[in-house]
């Protein structure tokens, strides 16, 4: 009787079975995409949580292996020895990656390493292998081969030889096999090698200041946010016409920013992540790009846009888009977008909102800068256009400082 029951419930079990079961896979196709879309928009939110017992661990297990003589770096004595180097606090884990702020003789700085542990970076066979003379059994020029190969694939760019010397240990001694050890370890995250190519070559990117172990030490800056009217902390700045002319003169040094990773390098450098929280200032307003994880030198850039798609929703990766190409069923390997069109969406738009002006600039000149702007955020705008409204832009903010300047006198 039961089991009668149950037919005419159902009609045929088979049937029961197959609507259960289309019913559980659409459950789950929409939480696993709820979660995929909750990701996308707050990367952060299944992190580790920071805590500064655990980021205290950390760096001591980073002593343990300098003492041990697995690791070297030139902040390692002032870190585990001196005590020059102190942790102050931990800014943020996210996805394996670890931030914290320290004093560094007398100035903060952050700590950085896209892992936890030391020995998270394998170094190779080669650099593994013992050697009578204390260091690995392969001569320098294959040592050489093998880190430019990493650098190779960090960057998409083939290292030169003068490229390699920032990264290079220097002479063999006591303490060879950590110092390679833990430039293999630094060689496999890219915003380090990306940070020590640029060293020296922009004020917009920040200079690697040392390293212990997979750890390297950059300035600390403070990071912008939605939450600041101005996106970033204008501390000591005053309020209407000089906070106008603050935000006149980071536009004006983020225009600098685009021109020069665009043009100022051997290739184009993309920026796939704009946003307030990835950029600071400094006391003179120039613009800093604080976390580069996500820039990429044209050759890189090509091979992460070329992929298999059947639309051009296929071909975002983060802010950097191309278009897919329907009878090869390819996304086109150069980027539709540009980094002047990012910063136009995602920094200019918060500042030439109506308010924002300040009264001192004209309405006429007010205007002409937020159609500009606007102009210049359409991610389907005309990408040829961008070097006349790059000029453009930089010519209306110049006018605004000079009203400002006028208005003051």
């Amino acid at each position: 009787m039961a089991r009668a029951a149950g037919a005419r419930g159902c009609g045929r079990r088979w049937r029961c079975g197959r609507g259960a079961l289309v019913a559980c896979a659409a459950w789950t196709a929409g939480w696993v995409l709820a979660a995929a879309l909750l990701l996308r928009a707050h990367p952060g939110a299944l992190s580790e949580r920071c805590t500064d017992e655990k980021s205290r661990r950390i760096l001591a297990a980073l002593c343990r292996d300098y003492r041990g003589g697995a690791l070297a770096g030139d902040l390692c004595e002032d870190l585990c020895v001196a005590g020059k180097l102190r942790y102050r606090r931990c800014l943020y884990y996210d996805r394996g990656k670890k931030v914290l702020q320290a004093d560094w003789r007398g100035r903060p700085v952050i700590l950085k390493s896209k892992e936890e542990a030391f020995s998270s970076f394998r170094p190779p066979g080669p650099l593994g292998a013992p050697a009578e003379d204390g260091g690995p059994a392969l001569p320098e020029a294959e040592l050489l081969l093998l880190v430019a190969g990493e650098v190779r694939s960090a960057l998409g760019l083939e290292p030169s030889a003068s490229g390699l010397g920032p990264l290079w240990p220097g002479r063999r001694g006591p303490r060879w096999r950590g110092q390679l050890a833990s430039l293999w370890s630094l060689v496999q995250q890219e915003e380090f090698v990306l940070l020590s190519v640029l060293r020296g070559l922009s004020p917009h990117a920040l200079p690697v200041l040392g390293s212990c172990g997979h750890f390297y030490a950059v300035e600390y800056l403070a990071a912008g946010s939605a939450r600041h009217r101005a996106l970033f902390p204008l501390d000591g700045a005053p309020r209407g016409r000089g906070r106008a002319r603050a935000v006149g003169n980071m536009a004006l040094s983020f225009l600098d920013l685009v021109r020069q990773f665009d043009h100022g390098f051997s290739h184009r450098l993309h920026l796939c992540d704009v946003k307030p929280e990835n950029f600071a200032i400094r006391r003179d307003l120039t613009v800093v790009a604080i976390d580069v994880d996500m820039a990429f030198f044209e050759p890189k850039m090509r091979e992460i846009l070329e992929q298999n798609c059947t639309a051009d929703e296929d071909c975002s990766f983060f802010d950097c888009f191309s278009r897919c190409d329907l009878r090869a069923h390819r996304c086109s390997a150069q980027r539709a977008n540009s980094n002047l069109q990012v910063v136009c969406d995602k920094i200019f738009r918060h500042w030439f909102s109506p308010t924002l002006g300040g009264s001192a600039v004209s309405l006429r000149l007010q205007r002409q800068l937020r159609e500009a702007v606007q102009e210049c955020a359409d991610p389907h705008g005309p990408q040829a256009a961008a070097p006349t409204m790059f000029w453009k832009l930089r010519r209306l903010l110049q006018a605004a400082l000079r009203e400002l300047r006028e208005a003051e006198k």
